[in-house]
């Protein structure tokens, strides 16, 4: 065969397996009609989910854990042995519809409040699609360029978003904890080295005068990315928050004086933008003035909220939070993008590469060793700017999604379910059986339902409530009509909506509060 290179002209024997058209992308004739029908099964059993189980219950079938692993593995309730032979893509769809589609906390159902998981855009569920064909990692430029250029301009559009000027930058990580935890690395490696005057990045006892302070109500992640990081327990100082569960400045004041007077270093300020609890937002303008006067590095972290900067009537709640440091982002939350996408902005984008830079030998053939050391130069890459080395494209579904919507759609879904946050407390104020914890300006509405009414519940009857909140939170679980979670607010426990579902209604708020009320009589 002349023209044909020979080492390209053989096929390997594929007949052991059941669709040997599928193993070899290289014969289009057979593999294109073959993928589309795997296409076509798989989406099909997306949407079969959708629609069978994610609409139809807040959480799956109701089991304890021991049964649900019954029914998973079988019997014993454990693991079998990896398969040995091959399967149908037909038989293995079946035991996804099967064994994993019926078991879930069904993000898709209207009512299903409990975690700070808003359904997907299909456009983002899309762009996860495409990341995933185009198996492109985002760690050296070169084995990505243009998912590289899809990162940098999403990054972009979020430093503009927060408020930042053209130094800024940041990268995408797995989540809020990573995102975090690079955030603390960089307030250690970087802003302790300064105020202690170091020729290195401290370590060991080098840290043990540091001091970072946070509220009562700030994510678990600041502390275990401290820990991670070696500093020592007490590093952490966790600050009483004032009556509406927000970190204000003096309460920040009193204790850096406090640790200055016995020879302590305060650190930093991490701050939050809607809590995990209640969405308060501490007092970012005031803090920020703080944080400069005593030279702290001021972290805000917005995982959840630093999505209303997307809306026109809500933005101005984030003032303040312009002059952080480093701010994280979780665009998996309130940006309706599929898991996982989250994101640490920097006021100085430079800081990423001073603090995470490395250069193996094995890619000397990315870059410009002569570059000025600059996160915006040309031919940057990923892995020297942060913690994490081989990434996917996690920009790319963000990316379409953004240009699908553009800043104000997306901004409209975000008001869309702070309207129905605040349509939920309006029935919970004139109901009166049902108690309103906090008022927050977000889309997290806490409360408790009252078995005597407003009027029959006195302070001896408190931990009865308690109990009973507990059990109305199973009671509904179990039932699969809602989904919530409980949280301890001021001693007290506490129901928690978190509204993030832009396909709910009002009508779904009034089928919660009749639900609970007829599972509470049933208790």
């Amino acid at each position: 065969m002349a023209g044909v290179d020979k080492r390209q002209d053989g096929r390997h024997d594929k007949s052991w397996h059941p669709e040997p058209e599928l193993l070899d992308v290289r014969d289009e004739a057979a593999s294109r009609p073959a993928l589309e029908r795997l296409g076509e099964e798989t989406w099909g059993a997306a949407l079969d989910y959708v629609y069978d189980h994610g609409m139809e219950r807040a959480i799956g079938e109701p089991a304890d854990y021991v049964k649900l692993r019954q029914r998973f593995y079988g019997p014993s309730g454990e693991p079998g042995p990896a398969p040995l032979d091959p399967s149908t893509s037909e038989a293995v769809l079946d035991e996804f519809r099967l064994r994993i589609a019926p078991h879930q906390a069904n993000a898709w159902h209207p009512r299903a409040f409990a975690y700070y998981t808003p359904i997907p855009l299909w456009s983002s569920i899309s762009g996860e699609l495409l990341s995933q064909v185009l198996h492109q990692g985002v760690d050296v430029w070169h084995c990505s360029p243009s998912g590289h250029f899809v990162e940098e301009e999403t990054i972009t559009w979020l430093c503009q978003l927060v408020g930042y000027d053209d130094r800024a930058f940041g990268v995408f990580t797995s989540g809020g904890v990573m995102a975090n935890l690079m955030a603390m690395n960089i307030v250690r490696d970087i802003h302790l080295r300064w105020r202690d005057g170091l020729d290195h990045p401290p370590r060991a006892a080098e840290l043990g005068r540091s001091r970072v302070y946070v509220s009562d109500q700030a994510h678990f992640s600041i502390q275990k990315g401290l820990n991670t990081l070696g500093f020592p327990p007490e590093t952490l100082v966790v600050l009483p928050s004032d009556e509406h569960l927000r970190l204000r400045a003096d309460t920040v004041a009193e204790a850096v004086a406090r640790d200055r007077a016995a020879g302590l270093t305060p650190l930093a300020i991490a701050a939050t933008a809607g809590t995990t609890n209640t969405a308060a937002i501490d007092a970012l303008p005031e803090l920020a003035e703080l944080a400069a006067a005593e030279e702290l590095w001021f972290h805000v972290d917005a995982a959840y909220g630093g999505a209303v900067a997307l809306t026109e009537r809500l933005a101005g709640l984030l003032a303040g939070m312009e002059r952080a440091d480093s701010i994280t982002i979780d665009p998996h939350k309130w940006f309706f993008q599929a898991y996982d996408i989250g994101g640490l902005l920097l006021r100085d984008g430079s800081l990423l590469e001073a603090t995470f830079s490395y250069r193996p030998e094995y890619y000397r053939g990315s870059g410009d060793p002569q570059r000025a050391p600059d996160a915006h130069s040309l031919e940057f890459d990923y892995y020297r700017l942060s913690i994490e080395g081989t990434r996917r494209q996690r920009a790319l579904k963000l990316w379409l999604s953004w240009k699908h919507l553009g800043t104000r759609g997306l901004g409209r879904l975000v008001e869309r379910t702070v309207a129905l946050a605040e349509a939920l407390k309006d029935r919970l104020r004139s109901a009166e059986d049902f108690e309103l914890a906090e008022e927050s300006d977000l889309s997290v509405v806490c409360f408790r339902h009252l078995p005597g009414g407003r009027d029959g519940t006195d302070e001896a009857s408190r931990a009865a409530v308690d109990v009973h909140q507990d059990a109305l939170q199973v009671a509904l679980q179990h039932s699969g009509r809602g989904f919530l979670t409980t949280t301890r607010l001021r001693d007290r426990t506490w129901l928690r909506a978190g509204i993030l579902n832009h396909t709910t209604t009002e009508a779904d708020l009034d089928i919660l509060l009749d639900d609970l009320r007829d599972l509470a009589a049933g208790l």
